[in-house]
């Protein structure tokens, strides 16, 4: 059986939902579960036709100017990006599986913008979720396993920018490091 891909997904978006609102960028990081990095994907994406960034996005967005200006440079059409995403998905040598923090976020952006511009979504109707898998490995409500209060070993010190592909990347090292700590990974 090939090996779990583990596809450490950020969105940033310029509302809630996909639709009335935008995926302004989105990055996934393939790893393996030793924190292996197989390949990086990332894309600026055009607004949708007819969608309209919703205002209090905008004034959070208003917080990280450099992060905006990031996710609006050179984006393509959502039509040309998610084939090429999908394509990027399926020539990973395993399994992949969508990991992401909120799941119910990120993961709601990409299937959505999979299934309208795809047609399929390689990773079907699964997601994991960061925070739900923290909860239980520490045996503590889910509300109270934010990044700032899980154990320091899980955190490389990557950045979290509010840049799609460094949050990718922050997260999907900590996700590994959560499984090494669960012994789903020697040493």
């Amino acid at each position: 059986m090939p090996d779990e891909i583990y596809v450490s997904t950020d969105v940033e978006a310029d509302g809630p939902i996909p639709g009335p609102h935008s995926m302004l960028s989105f990055a996934s990081v393939a790893l393996r579960a030793d924190k292996t990095v197989v390949a990086e994907f990332q894309a600026n994406l055009e607004p949708l036709p007819d969608a309209t960034p919703h205002p209090r996005t905008m004034a959070w967005w208003a917080g990280f100017p450099a992060a905006l200006a990031a996710a609006r440079a050179n984006p393509e059409p959502p039509a040309v990006v998610m084939p090429r995403y999908a394509a990027w998905l399926r020539e990973l040598p395993g399994r992949v599986v969508f990991v992401g923090q909120p799941v119910a976020f990120d993961f709601l952006w990409v299937y959505w913008y999979l299934m309208r511009f795809h047609g399929h979504s390689p990773f079907g109707h699964s997601a994991l979720d960061v925070k739900t898998y923290a909860m239980a490995l520490l045996k503590r409500p889910y509300r109270d396993c934010v990044k700032g209060a899980l154990p320091a070993a899980w955190d490389d010190g990557l950045p979290h920018t509010h840049i799609a592909l460094d949050d990718a990347r922050q997260q999907g090292a900590m996700f590994c490091n959560m499984l090494r700590a669960n012994g789903a990974v020697p040493g």
